[in-house]
């Protein structure tokens, strides 16, 4: 029976502590970071076709969108 802990970990952070529970050289820890980073920013990129295509942009409503004063001064 697996004992269910609460701690301040995500499931994330725990899964690569076991991972990494003995030492890793420093170009190994460069390489996971750039393919941490690689991870992250594919996932973003996911995300923002995702609104790109559910709102039908196209350059013409991006640049509308970049052009456009939103914030209201006090």
């Amino acid at each position: 029976m697996q004992v269910q802990l609460n701690q301040p970990f995500s499931n994330a952070q725990i899964e690569l502590l076991k991972v990494f529970s003995h030492d890793v050289k420093e170009n190994e820890i460069v390489k996971l970071k750039e393919l941490l980073a690689t991870f992250f920013a594919e996932r973003l990129m996911n995300e923002a076709d995702k609104t790109w295509d559910a709102n039908d942009w196209d350059t013409n409503k991006v640049r509308l969108i970049l052009e456009t004063k939103t914030r209201k001064l006090k």
